[in-house]
């Protein structure tokens, strides 16, 4: 089996950046990383160009933000049809060494599974869940029976997500960007896969670092005082404000999905053969792209 494409989009906060981009490069197991800046303005390219590893594929930096959907669907492009697909915010932490393999086992055990994520933090905050074990294997089963679709998804911050699952739901949905919530809820009421929680795999989400813990800190050039990776994140990270102006796409998607009028398959402005043979609001898109570009950069 190839290595699966590990997506990792980066957007400042390069003190997070490089203590979680490192704890995946000790990770044991085998990947094809495809690296995007995201057109950060803290040095995090820099970093990255220093970066060598031999699972690194690729390595290149947006001049232009046009989103984070925009971005992990590019690199969801250079993906081979039989490889599965990994996508990790840079804000996360894995504690676990064998991660790809705890997920891959539990894809290879549970045939009817086409995503998983992990948990973000204690059970009681986890949306309805069904256990499942086989063979010795566990996971948590997310159940899509309930209403709520804004609550019942798998969170969007470490996700993987099978090849012949991909092949049915094409992209990440530029029409909404609307993100984990939208595309939980496509997989889990329009496609016959399951969706759930690798419950063996810990991370952590600390959102900020103290500069002096930073294993940049020699090399950074920003000024302390006035100026670190993290304000310049706050900044301009706008995808809370979008959803605000924007939920409206989301809204409208769903009706559509469960009218028939849209299909379950997302095309992507970076695929250009899956825009021509498929539905693909080109109006909606490039709105929610200037959207980005005119607040984001």
């Amino acid at each position: 089996m190839l290595p699966p494409l590990l997506s990792y989009v980066t957007f400042n906060r390069l003190g997070l950046t490089v203590r979680n981009l490192t704890s995946i490069l000790e990770s044991s197991d085998e990947f094809e990383m495809h690296i995007i800046d995201n057109n950060s303005t803290d040095g995090t390219w820099k970093y990255i160009q220093s970066l060598k590893d031999s699972r690194i594929m690729s390595k290149a930096r947006i001049d232009v933000n046009f989103g984070q959907i925009y971005a992990l669907n590019l690199n969801l492009v250079k993906r081979r049809p039989e490889q599965y697909f990994i996508t990790v915010d840079n804000d996360v932490y894995i504690e676990t060494k064998d991660w790809i393999s705890r997920f891959l086992k539990i894809f290879e055990t549970f045939p009817e599974v086409g995503m998983l994520g992990v948990q973000k933090g204690q059970p009681e905050q986890l949306p309805p869940i069904i256990p499942r074990v086989k063979d010795g294997v566990f996971y948590l089963e997310l159940d899509n029976t309930t209403p709520n679709i804004e609550q019942n998804y798998i969170p969007g911050c470490c996700l993987c997500l099978r090849p012949e699952l991909l092949k049915e739901i094409g992209y990440w949905c530029e029409e909404n960007c609307y993100g984990e919530v939208e595309l939980s809820n496509r997989v889990n009421n329009y496609t016959s896969f399951k969706t759930g929680f690798a419950t063996n795999i810990s991370i952590q989400m600390p959102q900020t670092l103290d500069c002096s813990e930073c294993q940049y800190h020699a090399q950074c050039t920003l000024d302390k005082m006035t100026e670190t990776c993290f304000t310049n994140y706050n900044k301009l990270y706008k995808n809370e404000e979008f959803k605000k102006s924007f939920k409206w796409k989301f809204d409208e998607t769903i009706v559509d999905l469960k009218s028939g009028a849209r299909p379950v398959y997302c095309a992507s402005a970076n695929d250009v053969i899956s825009i021509t043979n498929h539905l693909f609001n080109n109006e909606w898109a490039m709105e929610n792209f200037h959207y980005y570009i005119n607040n984001a950069n």
